[in-house]
Parts: structure tokens; C-alpha cells; sequence
């Protein structure tokens, strides 16, 4: 059997994190959403870890500019004017203009305070789960790889775009010997991950047009003899709104068409063309290359190392044969009680401006 992708590991770790950080916070904060409703009157619109890890987390109670965050979170992904509709931050002028102050609301505030401690709180859950020593190496392993990546990374994956191809926006490179521009703190679990999947995605997005978060989910499962778009995120453990836009990208650069369901009275298939599937081709070519050009510039040795470590917690990414499911069950009264329970971890996260939810929901 094949190795999985390095990538494909440290999405599904990820994700998995990510989903029982979203878990926790939304039983402890009060919300609303589009299946539920609000938990009281006035409530915060949901999201997720993404909205907590790369904005809110730099709003001092003094207030902080646009130009400072954007500084500080090493992102223009802030989704500053969603943040605001849902009542989480106010601003004092526009949201693309450098002097407009954010200030967070009183809601706001009270969100800060519950997600402040919950990173920490999921990575001492995963050392019960996994075992402490497991976690530590594998903060070890992953250090060991960030440590020779020059890269300003944020905190956590931004947000992709449909109107940029779902394309990882890029990171300021530093000179050998430049320290970070900003030390952080409290550098959780989740933290590492990301930033080790955000620099791979960053190199075989050199390579290739296509985004490796478009590749990496959609266009993999895809045949020339179709694929029914409703099975599409039960295959990719993305949502149906993630897919669309994938699918949409796809269309528009002629790898996929959309065809009625031979088998069904209704619905449609995505099949690939003959483009498509070269794009699919290369996608897994340079997928493979990209790992391999880390072995020569890192080390066998500490590549190896992480694939040791992440392996036995990953395994195949599926409820049956990944110990991350472990983590996943949702409280009885959060919203992911109310949809299918997915099949797959995504092979990488799908971040959107919906609310920033691993898996594009």
C-alpha cells in the first residue's frame, strides 16, 4: 500500500484538532447559527478556530489598527467585515483601510475568554489519548522541520479564495540568519501543524496551477466516467459548499464537465476530461516530488521522524481506522449533531470566509 502523502497527515491532524476545538467552544459560548438558531438573544454568529487563531487573539481590550493586525497575524485573510456583522469586533472607519481601529464588543471579550485556554486544553486531551510522550515527539518532529523553514507563517491556514483558485496566499520569506518579525507565544499543537502544512502547500503550489486544497480533496476523487455530486463530500469529507467552489474552479479551466446521472432520474455527475485527469496526473507527481525535495533540503531523518510519530494517530484518515475519531463525537447540542457524519478527514483543509471551518462548512 502506498505511504500517505506527508501533507495528507498533517491535514488530518489538523482538521481533527480543529473539529474538537469548534466542538468545545461552541458548547461553552453562547451563538447562534443557520440549523440552530441562538442560544440567546443577540448571540455571535459561530466560527471557528481559524477566525480565533489568526485575528481575535491580536484585539487588545485597548483596541488594535488594521495595519498592526495585519502585521501581527501575517495575513490579509482577517475577514474584518464578517467579524463585525457578527457582532464579534467594531470598527471605526473601513475594514481595507490601514487607521481603522477594531475594537472587540462585550461578546466578543467573553469569546476571547473561552478559546483563550481551549488549544491547550485539546493538546493535553491528545497526550491522555495518544500518550504524553507521543505529543511531545511530536512537537519535537515538527519543530525540527519548522526550524529550517524561513517563512513568516500565521498561526493557523488562511482563508482561500474561489476568485484566487483556492490558492494559499504567500508568506513574507525572511534572509538566512533574520529572526521572525514577530516571537510568538503559547505556540500550541495546532499551531505547528499548520504551519508546517501551510509551507509544503506553499512549495507544491510553486509547482503547480491548480491549489493543493482543490487537488488534494476534490479533484482526487474524480474519474472520467463521473462521479455523483452528491457523493462528492461524502469522498472528500469536505462540505457540499467547499466542493461547489472547487468543482466551479475546475469548470472554469476546462478539467471537469457536469453531466445528468446515467444511473438516476435526477441529479448530476462530475466527470474529468482529459485535461482533468493530467491535472490529476501531475497533482499526484508533484505531490510526490515536493515530499521528496524536503527529504534533501531537511533530512531523511527528520521527515521520517514525523511520519513515525503521525502515523499510528492518523492511520487512514476514516472513522474505522483513525484514532483522531476519538475526539470527534459533537456534544448533543452543537450543529454537527444535524448533518452526516463524515467519512474521511479531508486530505486538506478547505478554510473559507463562511466562518472559517476546516472542512468548508
Amino acid at each position: 500500500m502506498a505511504a500517505v502523502p506527508l501533507p495528507t497527515m498533517l491535514s488530518q491532524a489538523l482538521v481533527a484538532f480543529t473539529v474538537e476545538f469548534d466542538n468545545e467552544g461552541e458548547h461553552r459560548m453562547a451563538h447562534r447559527t443557520t440549523r440552530h438558531g441562538a442560544t440567546e438573544q443577540g448571540a455571535l454568529w459561530l466560527t471557528s478556530q481559524a477566525m480565533w487563531a489568526n485575528v481575535m487573539r491580536y484585539v487588545p481590550d485597548g483596541g488594535i489598527t488594521v495595519g498592526e493586525l495585519r502585521a501581527q497575524a501575517r495575513t490579509n485573510g482577517l475577514k474584518l467585515r464578517g467579524l463585525k456583522g457578527w457582532r464579534y469586533i467594531t470598527l471605526d472607519g473601513e475594514p481595507d483601510k490601514d487607521a481603522t481601529v477594531i475594537r472587540c464588543t462585550k461578546k466578543g471579550s467573553l469569546a476571547q475568554e473561552q478559546w483563550r485556554t481551549l488549544a491547550a486544553e485539546i493538546e493535553a486531551r491528545w497526550g491522555e489519548r495518544f500518550g504524553r510522550s507521543e505529543v511531545s515527539e511530536l512537537r519535537d518532529s515538527l519543530d525540527a522541520l519548522l526550524g529550517q523553514i524561513r517563512l513568516d507563517l500565521p498561526r493557523y491556514m488562511p482563508m482561500v479564495y474561489p476568485t484566487q483558485g483556492g490558492r494559499a496566499e504567500r508568506a513574507r520569506a525572511r534572509d538566512e540568519g533574520e529572526p521572525p518579525a514577530i516571537t510568538d507565544e503559547d505556540i500550541d499543537l495546532s499551531v505547528l501543524l499548520s504551519r508546517l502544512l501551510l509551507a509544503f502547500t506553499l512549495d507544491f503550489e510553486e509547482e503547480s496551477r491548480v491549489s493543493l486544497t482543490i487537488c488534494a480533496n476534490t479533484l482526487r476523487v474524480l474519474t472520467m466516467s463521473g462521479v455523483r455530486v452528491r457523493d462528492i463530500p461524502v469522498l472528500t469529507g469536505i462540505s457540499r459548499e467547499g466542493n461547489a467552489m472547487a468543482t466551479g474552479f475546475l469548470r472554469r479551466i476546462g478539467c471537469v464537465v457536469e453531466k445528468p446521472d446515467p444511473a438516476a432520474s435526477r441529479g448530476k455527475v462530475v466527470c474529468l476530461t482529459e485535461k482533468g485527469a493530467r491535472v490529476q496526473a501531475k497533482y499526484r507527481r508533484v505531490l510526490a516530488e515536493t515530499e521528496d525535495s524536503w527529504v534533501r533540503r531537511f533530512g531523511a531523518e527528520p521527515v521520517r521522524a514525523l511520519r513515525g510519530v503521525l502515523g499510528p494517530m492518523v492511520g487512514d484518515g476514516t472513522p474505522s481506522g483513525s484514532a483522531l475519531f476519538g475526539g470527534l463525537e459533537p456534544y448533543p447540542d452543537n450543529w454537527r449533531t444535524d448533518v452526516r457524519p463524515p467519512a474521511t478527514l479531508p486530505h486538506h483543509p478547505m478554510v473559507l470566509h463562511r466562518g472559517g471551518f476546516p472542512d468548508g462548512s
